[in-house]
């Protein structure tokens, strides 16, 4: 049998209102750490749910290229 560990997930979550003057109330944004330190998840409510997840490299390439 597997054994099954389990952790505390390590998020930022906030609401997409203060960044966006078109975002709804109920819009938000939620950032989560990989629990084996190579990346992160991105869920955002906004104009329907999208989600995505990078590791470090591709995520440093898409905030240098967004400046």
């Amino acid at each position: 049998m597997t054994d099954i560990s389990t952790y505390k997930l390590d998020a930022a979550f906030t609401s997409l209102a203060e960044f966006d003057h078109c975002a709804k109330p109920s819009d938000f944004i939620e950032v989560s750490l990989w629990h084996n330190g190579e990346g992160f998840n991105v869920d955002l409510s906004s104009n329907g749910d999208q989600s995505f997840k990078l590791t470090w490299g591709p995520g440093q390439a898409v905030r240098r290229s967004s400046r």
